[in-house]
Formats: structure tokens, C-alpha cells, sequence
């Protein structure tokens, strides 16, 4: 892993890349959506305080674990003065997500346990699916491909 030497304050995006493990076009990407910020030098290139380096940590530390980027956004936002997160914090906002991510467990476990239900059974239909339709919630109102058209709505 490059060392950056401690008098640098400053990082081009191909060092901040080259540090965080994050590809060049994702740190754009990430800035675009207001989660990491640079300055423009007069040649109008990027320049990343040091502390971006702990932002992107956390930014592809909240990923890894399945945490969309609106709501890394928001909580970072939260911080005070736009500040880096740090241990602390980390903690609080994990504990804040560890019931969503409960959610996505208990669903990935019932896709796993019924997955081979689901491809051997040819129903199309929907109506009594157990991975598109738990304990039949929409049974009552509707049965069908409809049901697909239904939730892709805005």
C-alpha cells in the first residue's frame, strides 16, 4: 500500500485511489453524490484533504454490508461540521442499521431455503409464491403476473 508522507495534506484522486483501494471513477462517483468532497486547484484538478481517506473507509465499510449509499449519505450528513466519522460513530449508526440488515437476513434466508421450491415449481402465477408473496399477502387481492407490474411502480 503506498505511504503518503505526513506533511502532505492534500491527495490527487489517483492517490486517494491508490490509498483507499476505491477506483478512481467510484471516488467521482461518490463525490458527485455528496458523500466525499474535494477542492479544484487552478488547474482544476482534484485535491482530497487526508481525512477523505477515513470517509471512503466508511463509505465502503457501510457497502460491503449492503447499506444503499442514500443512507450513508444521510448519516454522514448527521455528523456534525461535515466531520469524518470515527470509531464512535460507527458504532452508532451500525446499531442504528442492524435491524434493516436483520430484515435482509431473515429475506435471504427464506430466498435460500426456498429457492429450489421456487424453480421447480413453474407456477408463474404468483399468487401463492413464498418468495415473491410471504404467507400470501396479496392472495386476498389480486393473483397473477400482475403482481410483478404492481411493485415496480413508483
Amino acid at each position: 500500500m503506498p505511504k503518503i508522507p505526513e506533511k502532505i495534506h492534500e491527495l490527487t484522486v489517483g492517490q486517494l485511489s491508490a490509498r483507499s483501494g476505491a477506483a478512481v471513477s467510484a471516488l467521482h462517483f461518490y463525490e458527485s453524490k455528496g458523500l466525499i468532497s474535494s477542492r479544484r486547484t487552478s488547474g482544476n484538478q482534484r485535491r482530497y484533504s487526508r481525512d477523505t481517506l477515513r470517509r471512503v473507509a466508511f463509505i465502503r465499510a457501510a457497502q460491503r454490508v449492503g447499506i444503499p449509499l442514500a443512507t450513508i449519505r444521510e448519516a454522514l450528513a448527521e455528523l456534525p461540521e461535515e466531520r469524518t466519522p470515527n470509531r464512535e460513530d460507527w458504532a452508532r449508526l451500525s446499531e442504528a442499521w442492524r435491524a434493516e440488515l436483520d430484515e435482509r437476513i431473515t429475506q435471504l434466508n427464506r430466498l435460500r431455503d426456498h429457492l429450489t421450491d421456487c424453480i421447480g415449481c413453474g407456477c408463474l402465477s404468483l399468487d401463492t409464491c413464498v418468495l415473491s408473496n410471504p404467507d400470501d399477502a396479496f392472495g386476498e387481492r389480486m393473483a397473477g403476473s400482475r403482481l410483478l407490474a404492481e411493485r415496480r411502480r413508483p
